[in-house]
């Protein structure tokens, strides 16, 4: 699977603070279906979660019988939506963004989230799990 990760914000001094980085994926699916699969509760079910539930801008995301909660923070239609863990610090988000390459005209789906350094690797492993799944039920 071709990807692009890019780390920000980087402090030596704070090791255990968690740092922004983002991944990057063309996709071959219009943005339209594949804002779908990133912003409703039965899209996010299909590759994110066993189970999830959205209300009232939450949503529950059921892994294992383990609950997270996450609240919208905001979305653009077809071009992104970003959510924060409800348990997370406030200024951490994970989002799911949408681009146009305006050289190929491809779809790019990019995701944000935060990690510690040393949880970059496991975290781009894990997304990299999920994105598959992704593409598969989008059938790129």
């Amino acid at each position: 699977m071709d990807y692009n990760c890019s780390i920000e914000g980087y402090n030596n001094k704070e090791m255990s603070k968690k740092i922004l980085y983002t991944l990057e994926y063309p996709v071959r699916c219009s943005p339209a279906i594949l804002y779908d699969f990133l912003s409703t509760g039965s899209g996010l079910q299909e590759w994110f979660a066993e189970q999830v539930d959205d209300r009232d801008g939450f949503y529950s995301f059921s892994w294992n019988g383990t609950e997270e909660k996450a609240e919208l923070l905001d979305k653009e239609e077809n071009h992104f939506i970003r959510f924060r863990w409800t348990h997370g610090a406030k200024d951490e988000y994970f989002e799911f963004r949408i681009e146009k390459s305006e050289v190929t005209n491809q779809t790019i789906l990019i995701i944000s989230d935060f990690a510690e350094k040393k949880e970059i690797k496991d975290q781009t492993q894990l997304w990299e799990y999920q994105v598959k799944e992704l593409f598969h039920r989008v059938g790129s």
